[in-house]
């Protein structure tokens, strides 16, 4: 069976934020097959078909479940990478399961203990992010609920995604890979984009970023530690639906991953 979150090779979460429209979606995916073939661990194509945690009400949320499954199972045919998405509610992890590869739980939601049942439940691998008010001791609770969900799940992960700081920033400790790593006996991903957002900062109460710090905080994650990386991406992000402020453009990547795989080389985990 093939690892989406090997231990012993780099690798790679990216895509859009949010659904698009095809040509989008398969630009970027098209872009990261490419890179794939320089990624040791390989490259799991990441998109959301629903954004659920907007802080507008207002916000562009993407097309839906039963869409955006059609339009990541497109994406896969075009690309034959394996697929990544959000489930917000545990009745869509079944449904979710049928077309991807891995089940992501955002971060708001690594408590909720119905969704990482339903998660584990179907036997994908899941990524589970840790909630930004959380101790990363904490997240081996979450990771013990999806495995116990059923002895068919094939893989867990957890995610550090910074931890907020006051009302409007987010830090990263970089002792949580170990610490993490440790406690959940799991292998550790850095998302290196949602990371340097920065809450309720944006126009209209949409989150603001900071993604001039995405290179450093992906260098130093993988001197900490981290087994692998998130990271969204899009051609034009300041165009993009949503988070654009902190996504990284898709021209800037592959250097960027280069330079991360030479320091994931040089350290021993």
């Amino acid at each position: 069976m093939t690892s989406h979150f090997p231990r012993n090779a780099f690798f790679l979460i990216a895509g859009p934020c949010v659904l698009e429209d095809d040509a989008l979606n398969l630009r970027v995916g098209e872009h990261l097959a490419r890179l794939a073939e320089s990624v040791p661990g390989g490259i799991v194509y990441k998109a959301s078909f629903d954004k659920a945690n907007r802080s507008n009400v207002g916000a562009h949320r993407g097309p839906g479940l039963a869409a955006g499954l059609a339009a990541l199972d497109r994406v896969r045919a075009a690309t034959g990478l394996p697929i990544l998405t959000d489930v917000h509610l545990p009745d869509q992890c079944a449904s979710a399961a049928e077309v991807v590869d891995v089940l992501q739980i955002p971060a708001f939601l690594c408590r909720q203990t119905d969704l990482l049942v339903a998660a584990g439940e179907t036997g994908k691998a899941v990524n589970v992010k840790k909630g930004q008010w959380m101790r990363p001791e904490g997240m081996r609770g979450a990771v013990d609920k999806v495995r116990q969900a059923t002895s068919a799940v094939s893989e867990v992960a957890v995610t550090e995604r910074g931890s907020f700081f006051g009302y409007g920033d987010l830090v990263v400790d970089m002792r949580s890979f170990s610490v993490m790593r440790r406690a959940c006996d799991a292998p550790v991903i850095f998302d290196a984009t949602h990371s340097v957002q920065r809450p309720g900062e944006g126009v209209g109460g949409s989150s603001g970023g900071a993604r001039e710090f995405i290179p450093s905080l992906t260098l130093a994650a993988m001197a900490a530690g981290a087994d692998g990386l998130f990271m969204e991406t899009h051609p034009d992000p300041d165009h993009a639906p949503s988070d654009g402020p902190n996504m990284i453009p898709l021209d800037h990547l592959d250097d960027l991953i280069k330079r991360a795989i030479d320091i994931w080389d040089r350290i021993a985990r």
